[in-house]
């Protein structure tokens, strides 16, 4: 089987070492008697993705198939085609000329033909005189044929890949919607619980979803809304009232909104304010955002290593989780002037969540303080969220059982 020259004349695209191991790579492949063209051009297609193909390049390929006149590509026949760019363009629904080679160079580049070029760069057939073909300068298929098993393979993996994304975007769908019925649920009935930071929470799930998710978009999405479907039926199961320090924490229990509002500064005598400078509570108060919140004991169960610096070993409310986030902070060295800023842009629940997370993480982080800040700063610039760095450390405590729902 000839599987074509080496060499590119003056104007092609030069040739590059991978092309030249593909080439040998398929001379060398055990390749079969025989295929049906049309059965491997299906494969490719459906693994257009896994080959880097795009729709144009398959009608590229489709044009090149229809130029070889039987319907099996066999090891003992020429399968050279040659025909000019203006016949492959005209079976190709009229593809423009620079595309047209562009999808060329394409098919090259991905091992589905081969160049066979002649000394003038033409592409043409010498024939005997009794009529037959001696030689042909053009494209070789002789890939399809050696890449069949292969093509088919990679098609099976695409159409399982397929599948996987279906049911897993079917189970998004479902537990996102019994997720938004059982927070209704526990709003409409005032059931016990932080609904409103688990509304906050769904919502911050939702907003991530992008407008054409890969698999692996898929998959994280549908762990965290598993993870907060946990969360709400815990919530709804539990009857037990949430213990408030002063009785007027708000739904989202991250600020207390009184005429006696304490502040993160309040909470750490070190800081220092300036005469006349709000506090970071009401600078927090004052914004048009809230921060992000998201329930307590989903917090306690992402960072449970922060239990350990509340009051008596145990935090219950969060004015304990934020009085403990500022000791865990002077703990690891992060800077009042940190952990302020990180307080007014992220709210003081906020700030306290992120502290928690880093006291997870301590061992894997150099500076804590310097963490922290790169945190605010992303979040001030939009680019940061709470939402998956909580997750992640959800998931990290969460053990196989969890993973496999």
């Amino acid at each position: 089987m000839d599987m074509g020259s080496l060499t590119t004349p003056f104007g092609r695209r030069p040739m590059t070492l991978t092309l030249v191991k593909r080439q040998f790579e398929t001379k060398k492949a055990d390749t079969p008697t025989a295929v049906d063209k049309w059965r491997v051009f299906r494969d490719i297609g459906d693994a257009r993705s896994r080959l880097g193909l795009k729709d144009r390049a398959l009608a590229v390929l489709n044009a090149l198939l229809t130029f070889f006149p039987a319907t099996e590509l066999g090891s003992d026949k020429n399968l050279i085609v040659f025909p000019s760019n203006a016949q492959l363009s005209a079976r190709a629904n009229g593809i423009a000329g620079t595309t047209l080679r562009k999808c060329l160079g394409t098919l090259v580049e991905a091992g589905i033909i081969i160049r066979k070029d002649s000394p003038n760069g033409k592409r043409y057939a010498r024939k005997s005189g009794e009529g037959a073909i001696e030689d042909a300068y053009g494209f070789s298929l002789a890939p399809l044929l050696a890449r069949a098993a292969e093509f088919a393979a990679l098609a099976q993996e695409a159409a399982a890949e397929q599948r996987r994304f279906r049911i897993m975007k079917d189970r998004l769908t479902i537990v996102r919607r019994d997720v938004r019925k059982l927070i209704t649920v526990g709003m409409q009935e005032n059931l016990p619980g932080d609904w409103a930071a688990t509304e906050a929470c769904f919502i911050d799930i939702v907003g991530r979803f992008v407008r054409r998710p890969t698999l692996d978009d898929i998959a994280t999405s549908l762990d965290e809304m598993n993870l907060l479907h946990e969360e709400v039926s815990r919530m709804l199961e539990t009857q037990e009232e949430i213990k408030k320090s002063d009785g007027n924490d708000i739904a989202y229990g991250c600020h207390i909104q009184n005429s006696n509002t304490e502040s993160c500064t309040e909470l750490e005598p070190s800081f220092e304010k300036k005469q006349g400078e709000k506090s970071v509570a009401n600078k927090t108060a004052n914004r048009k955002d809230e921060p992000e919140v998201f329930p307590l004991q989903m917090v306690l169960r992402a960072c449970p290593e922060i239990t350990a610096y509340g009051p008596g070993g145990a935090i219950s409310n969060w004015r304990e989780m934020m009085a403990a986030a500022v000791t865990i902070r002077q703990m690891l060295g992060v800077s009042p002037s940190a952990y302020e800023e990180a307080c007014e842009v992220l709210g003081q629940a906020g700030a306290a969540i992120a502290i928690a997370c880093i006291l997870e993480r301590t061992r894997h982080i150099n500076s804590a303080g310097g963490y922290l800040r790169d945190l605010t700063t992303r979040a001030r610039r939009g680019e940061f969220s709470l939402g998956p760095m909580l997750f992640a450390q959800v998931r990290a405590h969460s053990g196989p059982s969890q993973k496999s729902a």
